[in-house]
Formats: C-alpha cells, structure tokens, sequence
C-alpha cells in the first residue's frame, strides 16, 4: 500500500482487528487517528 501523507480514521481501535489496522495502516506510512473508549 501507498499510505504516505494520507491521514486515516480508526475508531474502536483498542483491542482486536481493528487494532491491528491502526498499527498495519501506520506500518504502510498513514498518518492514523484512533480512539478507543472502555464500557463500563
């Protein structure tokens, strides 16, 4: 992938394959924005 200067949005990003996203998405070069927020 060609990610470099693209920002990218992953929310629920904490845990799980969405985590892995984030982290795969920073890998390739995006600038990525994540949150996470616990339930109670």
């Amino acid at each position: 992938m060609i990610l470099k200067n693209k920002v990218t949005n992953v929310t629920g990003a904490g845990s799980g394959i969405r985590r892995a996203t984030a982290l795969r998405l920073a890998a390739e070069g995006a600038n990525v924005i994540f949150n996470y927020s616990q339930s109670e």
